[in-house]
């Protein structure tokens, strides 16, 4: 397997979610076993000895390759969801959005006090999700060892975005 089964498995969608974007869609990665298999195989191999206590899958489409990674590591799962998602008592962080204002929320009992975390979500284009993630993580005393996602556009300047933690990706994409 290979990145290029990987790539040739991401659908370009042209002028989604408004005209003038190019949307990078992992749901032709799901649909084809071997590329899914091969992102799976991929981030077992990064993170098998990384000491990690957690992963955190931010919603929803990092909860797709979040769940199966915890799995194999043998720790928890922690889902990162849009606000009013989650029963309970839950830490919460706001973030810009080009369009206005999301939030995302985390369950309080589910972030223990100096875990290290590592955060998955499909792509990462500029950081804000992410970032908030982090916050979440941050307000319940752990940390983030480390970003992942299986696309990355880092023309968009995520990696300055969420320095100084370090962020993993498969396969990049330079504004195709």
């Amino acid at each position: 397997m290979s990145l290029e089964l990987l790539d040739s498995a991401v659908r370009r969608v042209h002028d989604f979610p408004k005209p003038g974007i190019l949307f990078y869609d992992i749901t032709g990665v799901l649909v084809n076993p071997d590329a899914f298999k091969f992102c799976l195989d991929k981030m077992v191999e990064l993170y098998k000895d990384a000491k990690l206590d957690a992963v955190a899958g931010v919603e929803s489409r990092g909860f797709v390759f979040a769940a199966p990674l915890a799995e194999k590591l043998g720790i928890p799962l922690i889902l990162i969801r849009k606000k009013g998602k989650l029963p309970g008592d839950t830490y919460s962080c706001k973030y810009a959005l080009e369009y206005g204002v999301a939030e995302v929320e985390v369950h309080k009992k589910d972030i223990k006090k100096g875990q290290k975390i590592l955060v998955i979500d499909d792509l990462i284009a500029t950081g804000g999700t992410l970032a908030a993630a982090k916050n979440l993580i941050e307000q319940g005393g752990a940390e983030v060892a480390e970003f992942f996602g299986i696309i990355g556009l880092p023309e968009l300047n995520y990696e300055k975005a969420l320095a100084p933690c370090k962020v993993t990706t498969l396969i990049n994409y330079q504004g195709e």
